[in-house]
């Protein structure tokens, strides 16, 4: 029965797979590209002319995309050195003209000498030396137009970074040997004097107070002017999350005082509060609301104070939290809130309040590390045994459970809810103290790992991966209080399990299901994920996960689950449709789970 639904799913999955991937080849080229070239030439000409769904409709219509694909053919073969070119737009024979393009490239240009002309003052001479190695234009190598934009903009940089911010690329001048087939460009640039930073000058702050403004500022009075310092304030004002609009920039010259040019910064502050709404459904964990009410930049400090709701079936929850970005040191954000709590799970039954105050210190957007300290008083009730009738007999703890939290999060994929490509690196360790109706120090180690590798010039197909792994070193089960155990199954663990479903429980081969929790945790999921067309992808997965009644992962029992799911694009995520079989079914276990959420799974 496994193998059979196993079988069916990947049968699915790959039928999904094969009519996406079948149906984007009912396109033909706009143009057949003829002549005699290069095989990469050919093919980037072919590209730059694209492909059309529909046929010519007339021999005036084929006549027109032929030109079109003419320009598109000489646009590719001047940008690449071709400049001795014969380009012929063209109409096949016969009753269905089709359009074509006729190339002859002649021989490829290469460059000559390369000058770099300063209009006005040449900056200094390390700086004129830097900019010289900076252009990396060889003689003998191909003329490509794009190589010497690049040195272009390359040399710019180069200005701008040694401190010359008011650096501007003037008119370039390139002369073409058509009988020598030679490139000789002489780029020019305006350098402007030397910029020396002063301090930070607000001209429109809002809410926000002038003082917390100026006070990011990274460099010293009269330091040389660095891009790279005035962007990293810019990125400190939007990691605030408080201005609809913002701009900073160096003053014009007419506002040099003593040598030295302010940072101007203005800033539009976003509505004062918003309401955001959210909700999921999966057949194992039922239907769920969130509400997030925030309010922004009260105390003048870009702070946030956050009130958050959810409404669950297996989770109540009202949370308030105040955030302080740039909290003593740049780019650390300070943390403190509060949470009233219920959770009505298989496992056991808690209510509490909860205190918690932490600091996140911020590399990038989603690179960070973080640390803080969390107090829960809790009323729990555990599983502890089932009756001959198959109900779950409890034990009810007052517990008093202190934590404290240290972290990282390394973040090298390139979007966060939709990654196509790079890995991501999570870890975390928080000691722990219970007591009140137990007592018991123990630490908690959490860590997972995913990466994402793509197929394909447009990453449409995608194979994703994850490995989750878990530890609580000093405390037994059932001594550690079963709402911080560790669990798996369900739609952000593994799919086609009920919640919690994964692992020991407390009553074998029965219809009753009563999970234990474990000691460790092991996780893994391997996704292919597969673009169709417009907003619309596919998807196949398996799952596996494990738990142990020992902090050393446990392989002796391994619950795998697969599935397939669809996906539609929202611009700033996918809306996810998942449905998942248990490949290991045992007793109780459900024959299938349905998930709706947003975002990937991992």
């Amino acid at each position: 029965m496994r193998t059979a639904q196993a079988a069916a799913v990947a049968s699915t999955a790959i039928s999904l797979i094969f009519l996406a991937t079948g149906g984007a080849l009912a396109a033909e080229p706009t143009a057949v590209v003829q002549g005699d070239m290069d095989r990469a030439l050919r093919a980037e000409i072919q590209r730059a002319v694209g492909v059309s769904k529909t046929h010519a409709a007339s021999r005036v219509d084929a006549r027109r995309r032929a030109r079109t694909a003419g320009e598109a053919a000489i646009a590719v073969l001047r940008t690449e050195g071709y400049y001795d070119y014969v380009v012929e737009p063209d109409v096949s024979e016969g009753d269905t003209p089709s359009p074509i393009v006729k190339v002859i490239p002649g021989p490829r240009s290469t460059l000559a000498n390369t000058q770099v002309v300063w209009d006005g003052d040449p900056p200094d001479a390390a700086t004129v030396a830097a900019a010289e190695t900076a252009m990396k234009l060889m003689a003998g190598a191909p003329g490509r137009a794009a190589d010497v934009l690049a040195a272009e903009g390359r040399v710019e940089a180069v200005l701008h970074k040694r401190g010359y911010a008011d650096a501007v690329v003037q008119t370039r001048r390139v002369v073409v040997d058509h009988e020598g087939h030679t490139l000789e460009p002489a780029l020019h640039f305006a350098a402007g004097s030397l910029v020396h930073l002063d301090g930070i000058k607000v001209v429109s702050h809002g809410r926000t107070h002038q003082k917390w403004i100026v006070s990011l500022k990274s460099w010293k009075d009269g330091a040389v002017y660095s891009p790279a310092k005035v962007a990293k304030l810019e990125q400190r004002l939007r990691d605030a999350g408080v201005f609809n609009a913002l701009t900073v920039a160096v003053a014009p010259p007419d506002q040099t005082v003593n040598g030295e040019r302010p940072v101007v910064v203005s800033v539009a502050d976003r509505p004062p509060h918003t309401l955001e709404l959210g909700g999921g459904y999966s057949t194992s964990e039922g239907a769920g609301i969130d509400a997030k009410y925030s309010l922004y930049d009260r105390l003048g400090s870009a702070d946030t104070v956050t009130f958050t709701g959810r409404l669950a079936q297996i989770q109540q929850k009202i949370d308030a939290q105040l955030a302080l970005p740039d909290w003593i040191l740049p780019d650390q954000t300070f943390k403190i809130g509060g949470d009233l709590y219920a959770d009505d799970t298989l496992a056991y039954d808690d209510d509490g309040i909860g205190l918690r105050a932490g600091a996140e210190l911020h590399f990038t957007k989603t690179t960070f590390v973080n640390y803080g300290v969390a107090v829960d008083d809790v009323d729990t009730r555990e599983n502890i045994s089932i009756n001959p009738n198959g109900t779950a007999k409890g034990e009810n703890l007052q517990l008093l459970i202190y934590s404290l939290t240290g972290g990282f999060s390394l973040d090298k994929s390139n979007d966060p809810l939709n990654p196509t490509r790079g890995w991501r690196l999570q870890a975390e360790a928080d000691p722990t103290y219970v007591t009140g109706d137990r007592n018991l120090p123990y630490l908690k180690l959490e860590s997972q790992v995913s990466g994402y590798v793509p197929f394909g010039t447009d990453d449409d197909t995608v194979l994703a991966a994850r490995v989750k792994v878990g530890s609580i070193v000093g405390g037994d089960i059932p001594d550690v209080p079963a709402d911080r155990r560790f669990f798996a199954g369900g739609g952000g663990s593994v799919r086609g399990f009920a919640y919690q479903g994964v692992g020991p429980q407390l009553a074998v081969d029965t219809p009753y299901q009563t999970p234990l929790g474990g000691d460790s945790l092991f996780e893994s999921s391997f996704e292919l994920r597969q673009h169709v067309t417009g907003p619309w992808g596919v998807v196949a997965f398996v799952d596996a996960g494990s738990l142990g009644p020992t902090p050393a992962p446990d392989f002796s029992q391994v619950d795998v689950g697969a599935g397939i799911g669809v996906r539609y694009n929202l611009g700033f995520g996918p809306l996810r449709f998942d449905i998942a079989t248990p490949v290991t079914r045992r007793s109780g276990d459900p024959w299938a789970e349905f998930y709706v959420s947003i975002g990937q799974s991992f």
